[in-house]
Order: C-alpha cells, then sequence, then structure tokens
C-alpha cells in the first residue's frame, strides 16, 4: 500500500528551483532512504511534505497523502495531518526542543492537543512513550529539562513525540548527525525496531550513504535539487551507474584499508543560479560531454527497481 506519492514536486526560491521536478513514493512499513550532500534539497523535500517549507519558497507539482493532495490543504487542514498522519524528526533536538518545558510534558502535550486527553491521561501516555524508546527510569526522566539530558536521549525523546500519536509517516531529518558512533547505531536500532512493531513507514534522510544502507529498504540519491539514482542499498553498493552515487562510495573509509587520503568528490554543489539547462552533475563530473551541458538526462530503467538520470550510463 503506497502512503505518500510525490510527483513533479519543485521548491523554488526568487524563480530558481531547489528542488526540481522530482517524484517518489514511499509504502506503508517502508523505510525510504533520501541521501546527498548538503545542499541537495533533501530537507527541503521533506519540510514541502510536511508542509512546513519557509513562506519565501513556492512549491508546485503533487504531494498524495492517503488519497488526498496535501499541497491544497490550509494550515487549519495540516494541523490535522501533522502529528496523527505525518511526524517529523529533527536535525537538532535542543533546537526543535522546547528547552523551559519539560521532556514529560513536551510529550505529554501531544496527547493532550491531538487526543485530547486530561493530563493526568496524557502522562500515563507520555510514560509509555519514554519506555518505548528505551529511555531509562521514565519517571525521573518526565521531569528533565531537554539540557539535561545526552544527545542520544534528546533524540530519542524526539522519537517518542513523532511516535505519541502513531502516525502512519514520519520523516527523520538528519536524526543521527550529531551523535557518536554507538549512540547512532541505537538510534538505528531503535527506528527499526519501531517500524516493525508499528508498521510506520519511515522517510529517512541523510548526508551519509553508509548510514543509509543500515536502514533503509530503498534509496533516493538527490545532487542539486534532483533525483539521480534510485535503487535497494545492495544494488546500489553493488552496482552503482550514476558517477555522483559512484563517488559518493568512493568517498568512504573502507575497514582494513589504509588511505593517506580519503576521495572527495571535485568541486561543490552549484548555486540555484548556477544550474543550466543540462545535467546538473556536468560541472564535476568527468564523463560530461556535450550533450549533458545542452540536456538534462531523463531517468532511465536499468534493471528492476534500478533507475538512472544520465547520459552515459555504465560508462568508467
Amino acid at each position: 500500500m503506497t502512503l505518500l506519492n510525490v510527483k513533479s514536486l519543485s521548491v523554488a526560491f526568487k524563480g530558481h528551483r531547489a528542488v526540481n521536478d522530482i517524484s517518489f513514493h514511499v509504502d506503508k512499513g517502508e523505510i525510504l532512504g533520501v541521501v546527498g550532500e548538503s545542499g541537495c534539497g533533501k530537507s527541503l523535500t521533506s519540510l514541502a511534505v510536511i508542509g512546513l517549507q519557509p513562506s519565501v519558497m513556492r512549491v508546485s507539482g503533487y504531494i498524495d497523502f492517503l488519497g488526498q493532495n496535501v499541497l491544497a490543504l490550509n494550515e487549519r487542514e495540516w494541523q490535522q495531518i501533522r502529528g496523527d498522519g505525518i511526524s517529523m524528526i529533527f536535525q537538532e533536538p535542543m533546537t526543535a526542543l522546547n528547552p523551559v518545558m519539560t521532556i514529560g510534558n513536551q510529550i505529554a502535550e501531544m496527547f493532550e492537543l491531538h487526543r485530547r486527553c486530561d493530563k493526568n491521561a496524557a502522562k500515563v501516555l507520555a510514560l509509555e512513550m519514554l519506555e518505548k524508546v528505551h529511555i531509562p527510569d521514565p519517571s525521573k526522566r518526565f521531569d528533565a529539562f531537554p539540557h539535561e539530558l545526552s544527545g542520544g536521549m534528546r533524540q530519542r525523546v524526539m522519537i517518542a513525540m513523532a511516535l505519541a500519536c502513531e502516525p502512519s509517516l514520519i520523516i527523520a531529518d538528519e536524526p543521527t548527525t550529531a551523535l557518536d558512533v554507538t549512540v547512532q547505531a541505537q538510534v538505528l536500532d531503535l527506528l527499526e525496531e519501531l517500524r516493525e512493531n508499528t508498521d510506520t513507514a519511515i522517510m529517512f534522510i541523510s548526508h551519509n550513504l553508509a548510514v543509509v544502507s543500515q536502514i533503509a529498504d530503498r534509496v533516493i540519491v538527490m545532487y542539486a535539487g534532483r533525483i539521480v539514482e534510485r535503487a535497494t542499498p545492495e544494488v546500489l553498493f553493488s552496482s552503482p551507474k550514476h558517477p555522483y552515487t559512484q563517488g559518493l562510495i568512493a568517498s568512504l573509509p573502507v575497514m582494513g584499508e589504509s588511505h593517506e587520503e580519503l576521495y572527495a568528490i571535485p568541486g561543490t554543489v552549484p548555486a540555484l543560479d548556477e544550474r543550466g539547462v543540462g545535467c546538473v552533475f556536468a560541472d564535476r563530473c568527468n564523463r560530461t560531454s556535450d550533450v549533458c551541458r545542452a540536456e538534462q538526462p531523463e531517468e532511465t530503467l536499468v534493471d528492476n527497481n534500478h533507475a538512472v538520470a544520465c547520459h552515459h550510463i555504465g560508462e568508467a
């Protein structure tokens, strides 16, 4: 069952498209990984899906969530969707959580607002959520403020808030970026456990392809506002076709191998006003030809569930 179906989504700022005509879907109980460098449009895509894009941004296209075009909703209607239908785990809990409100009350507030619970019932449910995300001694942590918790604990609180109203879809925007490797693994395990127990779908956004490969069922690779490749993690790592994906994989350190210097893709993501009519990766690619600068490549299906947008698929 498809929960989210995005078609021809664009997000523009002052006439320049930060997200440019992308389409994808998320199925029930699935984890979709969205990967790419900073500035590739991953977070803007997620904000558009939940209706939280900056007011200066213009969104066009079609976003179908459970049969409803959410781009047509007003703010009051959006408030019915957020929390109940779609929830979001933000990248930095310290800026997302209220610093002067205990974490228990912040979770309880979700039940008061969305489930119309009284304070006592909301507290009981909040304690259950703290226990569900494996926060030790929930009754004690209930009265803690965000600054009194570790980064990993704060991220668990964010996950508890996102899950509070049993949404069909959770958008996790770089949820492990600020965490050390051990805590990062714990958060990934927690998300997988919750997906298995609740059948909630997750749209997992990260700049780290290795992290995404650990948790995702499918992966889409974004570059400069476009989707350049999509496949399962296994196929993406074993047979990447787009030069950008190949560069991302080549830049990952390999256990047991020593390198004086890790590989880095030359150049940077082009600014919004520097993106021409051709392939957005042309200036950083070693395969660039005249057609790359003249025409945006169409997405081509190279294998079952493996698609690539490149004029020179498979060339070394």
